[in-house]
């Protein structure tokens, strides 16, 4: 058998075909959503995305006979490690064909490469991180991704567990029903109890002050994740410019804020799930794609919670029941009656009751896997 060939990306042409390779993994594959080429570069750039401002990675390119069989990256994010005091090495956006030796000549690039960042753990898929697209779909592979969830081949299951990955937590994402949540007498009830008690009040995002908004987005976002396992914080910069990326997309009615006695306690972004627009984009936003933005989300169907934190004294009173609540309401009122809530870790106990009690179905699950290097 041929050699294989492992080399890192060094040109903006080597980005491309690092980018690109996607479209031969998935070629054919029904439920796969391209993802915007511009997209992709912006969040692979190390000098356009803030991330780098607190990590550094190589990109690993897998040839064998001149043709491009697999793709990595090795990723050393300071700010984790600072943050947990460990010394953990992530690998992320990797594809591979369906492999072994192909596969463990990746994991073996990014696995030599955080060693000699002296790391002494490889832990992923991050993309590039736990404040990005996270983890390897592990069950519901019947179904296409929404918005900024993975989606891969069964197979990389596989890849991972003979190369010696261990699980080291699962994600879970839960499919939310108009009718069944409405059913649900208990949410409905606990959230008018909360909101009596609390006097929470729910105000939407308001586009003409959001230079505003995304300063209360900021307060709110570290305080209330901070307990999550995993859980790294996000610098101003990077909660900037994801504030500037998610602005075309945003739904007004669907970003809230909780406040009581005029005290910031809680945030929810809901996104409508654009994916079923990617889709037909093929990578290409421009010059036509803009306009399906436009003309083709009245057709979009669901929609991803994919943050609602309260600040840690706020949590335990039922006031995520009103957010819930306010969010299936409002979604239905832009037709959208399918909802995904994830991710959720699989030991979060009161997202998890949460979504129970939603009448949810866990239809999804995801994994992320470690190894000692």
């Amino acid at each position: 058998m041929s050699s294989i060939k492992i080399s890192t990306v060094s040109t903006s042409n080597d980005l491309m075909r690092f980018i690109k390779f996607q479209w031969k993994i998935y070629k054919g594959d029904k439920y796969w959503v391209p993802p915007l080429l511009m997209d992709r570069k912006k969040i692979l750039s190390k000098e356009k995305n803030p991330f780098f401002k607190h990590a550094e990675a190589e990109y690993f390119l897998a040839e064998r006979d001149g043709e491009l069989v697999g793709r990595i990256a090795a990723i050393k994010n300071d700010l984790h490690n600072k943050y947990h005091n460990d010394k953990v090495g992530f690998f992320g956006f990797f594809e591979c064909i369906n492999d072994q030796s192909v596969a463990n000549a990746l994991f073996d690039a990014a696995k030599n490469w955080l060693k000699s960042k002296g790391l002494d753990a490889m832990r992923g898929p991050a993309n590039p991180s736990s404040n990005d697209e996270y983890a390897m779909l592990l069950e519901g592979f019947d179904d296409e991704p929404r918005i900024l969830m993975t989606y891969n081949p069964k197979y990389y299951l596989d890849l991972c567990d003979k190369y010696g990955f261990k699980k080291i937590k699962d994600l879970y994402a839960y499919k939310l029903e108009n009718h069944k949540v409405i059913a649900s007498e208990k949410v409905k009830r606990v959230a008018e109890i909360a909101q009596k008690r609390s006097k929470l009040k729910i105000t939407q995002l308001d586009m003409k002050k959001f230079k505003s908004e995304v300063e209360k987005v900021k307060y709110v976002y570290n305080k209330a994740w901070a307990p999550n396992w995993g859980f790294v914080p996000m610098t101003d910069e990077e909660l900037d410019a994801m504030a500037k990326d998610l602005k075309p997309l945003a739904e007004p009615s669907l970003v809230l804020f909780g406040e009581i006695e005029g005290k910031l306690v809680g945030f929810a972004l809901v996104l409508l799930d654009y994916n079923y627009i990617f889709k037909k984009l093929n990578g290409k936003l421009f010059p036509f794609g803009i306009i399906k933005l436009f003309t083709e989300k009245k057709n979009i169907k669901w929609c991803r919670i994919i943050t609602l934190g309260l600040i840690p004294e706020f949590q335990k009173r039922g006031l995520d029941s009103v957010f819930y609540w306010e969010i299936v309401n409002r979604a239905h009122k832009l037709g959208i009656d399918l909802g995904e809530a994830s991710w959720i870790l699989e030991d979060n106990e009161m997202m998890n009751r949460g979504a129970d009690a939603m009448n949810g179905t866990l239809y999804k699950k995801y994994r992320i896997y470690q190894k000692d290097i």
